[in-house]
């Protein structure tokens, strides 16, 4: 829905370190251009040494930002310098989208929305499940944790390398969450309706583990949150006996779009022409 900031140039950002390889700036310019709106979306290296100063500059009346993304490695301190945090961020304890309102500057997470919107979108349904198996719990698995527990699903197990970690999150996000060490996973498997990789096994080639997708439900969905390559081994293993699967592309896309809506004033849509933009710009930087 419109509002009365279109009408004006708005200025957004994504700020990170090191930001190069971005792919939010394909997103929002796509968009930008789209809906025919004034304004631009801009890459922003910030150093950590940096990041308090710009967060005071970005808080301050005359800044020409309003809003932006936070990245990789600043989300934590973003969380924790803004002026309004709301619930979903506090609970994470980081922040990756930013917003002026009433001279105050806000924060919220959108990853766990566009995890979801994903799937929505890929596979309607797939949360009629009884149990989740997610593998990791690094930073990425924190809003997918949230996002599940969420969304009613009552049997969330989270298996990582270090079962300390996984216990750590299973504290955070409460009774759906069940801590495991790497051993467990295979029985865990066993009827199972979605596994999600958090890690970064399988990206940019590297080598993943043979899991048994069999011993899953029938329709068991397993999806990715890596995106490079597109297919990862794990969805190529699924795919290999029948199950549905879902790339993790769609969740960087539906992740930008609460932001979007809110510097400029338009909700916009994920389609194939987007995702194809950012799927040549990928490999244009392979």
């Amino acid at each position: 829905m419109r509002d009365s900031r279109e009408t004006s140039f708005a200025r957004a950002f994504v700020a990170g370190y090191p930001i190069k390889h971005s792919r939010s700036p394909v997103i929002h310019g796509h968009w930008l251009q789209a809906y025919g709106l004034p304004g631009t979306y801009e890459k922003i290296a910030v150093a950590p040494e940096d990041f308090g100063d710009f967060m005071l500059r970005l808080k301050d009346a005359d800044s020409p930002y309003r809003g932006g993304n936070i990245t990789i490695p600043h989300k934590e301190a973003a969380s924790r310098l803004v002026d309004r945090i709301d619930p979903v961020a506090e609970e994470l304890g980081a922040a990756n989208t930013l917003w002026r309102e009433d001279g105050l500057l806000h924060a919220t997470n959108t990853d766990g929305i566009g995890f979801v919107a994903n799937l929505d979108a890929q596979h309607p349904g797939w949360d009629k499940v009884d149990r989740a198996v997610v593998l990791g719990a690094g930073g990425a698995s924190r809003a997918i944790l949230q996002a599940l527990r969420d969304r009613g699903i009552s049997e969330i197990h989270v298996v990582n390398r270090t079962i300390e970690r996984a216990q750590e999150l299973a504290d955070r996000f409460g009774a759906p969450l069940h801590a495991h060490g790497m051993d467990a996973l295979n029985s865990l498997l066993d009827g199972a309706g979605l596994f999600v990789n958090t890690t970064s096994l399988g990206m940019d080639g590297t080598a993943a583990p043979l899991l048994p997708f069999d011993r899953m439900k029938n329709d068991a969905l397993v999806t990715d949150i890596v995106y490079v390559p597109l297919k990862t081994p794990f969805l190529q293993q699924a795919e290999q006996i029948g199950l549905p699967t879902v790339d993790g592309l769609g969740m960087l896309l539906h992740q930008a779009v609460p932001g979007f809506e809110r510097w400029f004033g338009q909700k916009p849509e994920v389609t194939a022409e987007l995702r194809q933009l950012v799927l040549e710009d990928i490999e244009a930087h392979a």
